[in-house]
């Protein structure tokens, strides 16, 4: 930082995991990747769901630019490099990968390679929403330990012109420890065993960062950068509790009170339903179209007047305690250059991200303070953070107004390589 060109990274629409990192390494938004986070509808049906993995990211990504010009490049645990495709150089796909047992490198002889320096590599915490934070903790631990000594290793070990490699176990310990992080979160623990634990893992990182700088020398250009930001969750709105409510949404037979039940588990009247949402960190709203839909009721020349009507009774969902809260009800339509794929009619950040989407019904309440997926402490937030630094350029200090589309074509320009005409995202000066 001190040399260097550094701050606040605005994220992705949605400030999700899956899409953002893909954006940033196409420098293509959500809406022309065709991505709206790790689900998306593979049709107009009710039930089609497709999960986001490699096979949908159609556009080339910075290693795949690079290896046309002849650059090598050595990518570890990005998101969506699951399942894996031949690059010019070395490949260790991401959290998606079932286990060690599929194939998750390239060159496929790179997995000995991996497992040899780390037996017990590990792609993921696939329970990181627990309860049991020891575990949780020790399993976060050595989640980085392993990834850490494959890096090292390739570092020294692949011929790379580009490296990159993503800590999921970073976003992990943030949904997991993040109450006994920030002094406002509502079941903060000053006493608690766990007030250290982010603050430490941070550290782990630095010095392990420390030890990347020394194996690569000076002559080599740094980036450091997050997909997207953390910020406290208060809580969820339970999305289609509320549209059932509010009469958008309707079920032959009604959700048992007390019962926490999935959304598709339900036997949902569609004859008679207008809307109906999906949960996550944030909220996706469906609206059922007479002719794009298979028992659509709204009129398709009534779409945006109904849309806007259904904006506007979501801005005035209160929380826990009948406060006022903060939407942001997004139209893709207006955010995205294109629209690719099934996006959502409207996209929801409940209380600017302070609360998640809620998918399930039986809650009692159009709220909830319990995450129906299992405990989870934080939510994403809409600014994450760079830090770029050149070994032949003088940096600026603090910036503002940058955008993770901004990464990919920063890091061509750096290497030398022709920015393709249709990226999104212009140079960091």
């Amino acid at each position: 930082m001190t040399n260097g060109t550094w701050g606040q990274l605005e994220s992705a629409i949605p400030c999700i995991t899956v899409p953002a990192w893909s954006s940033m390494m196409t420098s293509r938004d959500a809406g022309a990747l065709g991505i709206y986070g790790f689900r998306n509808r593979a049709d107009y049906s009710y039930d089609h769901m497709t999960t986001a993995d490699s096979t949908h990211v159609r556009h080339p990504r910075v290693w795949d630019i690079l290896g046309v010009v002849g650059k090598l490049s050595t990518v570890l645990a990005v998101p969506q490099t699951y399942p894996i495709n031949p690059i010019n150089g070395t490949m260790l796909s991401c959290f998606l990968t079932p286990n060690t047992q599929t194939t998750f490198t390239y060159p496929a002889i790179f997995k000995n390679e991996a497992l040899r320096v780390a037996p017990a590599y590990a792609f993921d915490v696939k329970d990181f929403r627990t309860n049991d934070k020891v575990q949780l903790h020790q399993n976060l631990l050595h989640l980085r330990d392993v990834q850490f000594r494959v890096l090292k290793h390739a570092i020294q070990h692949t011929k790379w012109d580009f490296l990159m490699h993503v800590d999921i176990a970073l976003d992990r310990i943030h949904h997991g420890f993040w109450r006994y992080h920030d002094p406002k979160h509502r079941l903060y623990d000053p006493n608690s065993p766990f007030i250290n634990v982010i603050r430490d893992y941070y550290r782990l990182l630095d010095s392990q960062l420390g030890e990347i700088l020394s194996l690569v020398g000076d002559d080599v250009a740094v980036m450091v950068v997050s997909d997207h930001g953390v910020k406290r969750m208060d809580g969820g709105i339970c999305i289609n509790e509320w549209l059932w409510r509010e009469g958008w949404l309707n079920f032959k037979n009604p959700p048992p009170e007390g019962v926490i039940t999935p959304f598709e588990a339900l036997d949902v009247d569609w004859a008679r339903t207008r809307a109906w949402g999906a949960g996550g960190y944030y909220g996706r709203i469906f609206l059922n179209v007479a002719g794009r839909e298979p028992q659509g009721i709204i009129p398709a020349d009534d779409f945006e007047r109904v849309r806007d009507e259904l904006s506007t009774a979501i801005m005035g969902i209160t929380g826990a305690d009948s406060e006022a809260l903060t939407h942001r009800v997004i139209r893709p339509q207006e955010v995205y250059a294109q629209v690719n794929g099934i996006p959502p009619d409207l996209m929801v950040y409940f209380g600017e991200l302070s609360w998640r989407a809620v998918g399930s019904l039986g809650h009692g309440a159009h709220y909830t303070l319990e995450n129906d997926t299992g405990p989870d402490d934080a939510n994403h937030d809409t600014q994450g953070m760079f830090i770029l630094h050149h070994p032949h350029k003088k940096g600026r200090g603090c910036v503002s107004g940058e955008n993770l589309l901004n990464i990919a074509p920063t890091l061509l320009e750096m290497m030398g390589v022709k920015i393709p005409e249709d990226m999104q995202g212009r140079i960091i000066p």
